[in-house]
C-alpha cells in the first residue's frame, strides 16, 4: 500500500494520486491538513525519504515559514516541531511506501516508488 499526504487544493498532489490511480495502486489518502502527521510520522516521512535534514521537506516559500521566524538555517527538531503544530509546511505531496518516500514534485516522481 502507499500513503499519499495529500492537499486536494494543490494541483501537484491531484496530478500525483491521479498517477497512482490510473495504475490501479493501493492507495491510503491522508489529507494530512485534517489529519496531521506527529513528530514521530514526520521523522519516520524523513527517513524514508533519505533527506539528510528537515528543512528538505518543508514549504519554505510559505508564508507561514517566514512569519513564525523560521529559517533554513534552524536545527531538526525547530523544524520538526513547526512541521507537526503548522502542517501546511510540509512539501506536498508526500507519498510513502514502506521504507521509501517521494516529494511529488514533478508528480511523476511518485512513479519510482512502483519500480522495485
Amino acid at each position: 500500500m502507499i500513503e499519499i499526504w495529500h492537499n486536494p487544493r494543490c494541483s501537484k498532489s491531484r496530478q500525483a494520486l491521479a498517477l497512482l490511480q490510473e495504475r490501479g495502486v493501493d492507495i491510503r489518502e491522508r489529507r494530512y491538513l485534517q489529519d496531521p502527521p506527529d513528530r514521530a510520522d514526520i521523522e519516520r516521512a524523513r527517513a524514508a525519504l533519505g533527506a539528510p535534514a528537515a528543512i528538505d521537506m518543508m514549504r519554505t516559500g510559505e508564508k507561514l515559514f517566514r512569519e513564525l521566524g523560521l529559517s533554513k538555517s534552524d536545527d531538526d527538531a525547530t523544524l520538526i516541531g513547526a512541521m507537526a503544530e503548522h502542517p501546511i509546511l510540509i512539501e506536498r505531496p508526500l507519498v510513502i511506501a514502506g521504507d521509501r518516500a517521494v516529494i511529488g514534485r514533478p508528480p511523476e516522481r511518485v512513479l519510482d516508488l512502483l519500480i522495485l
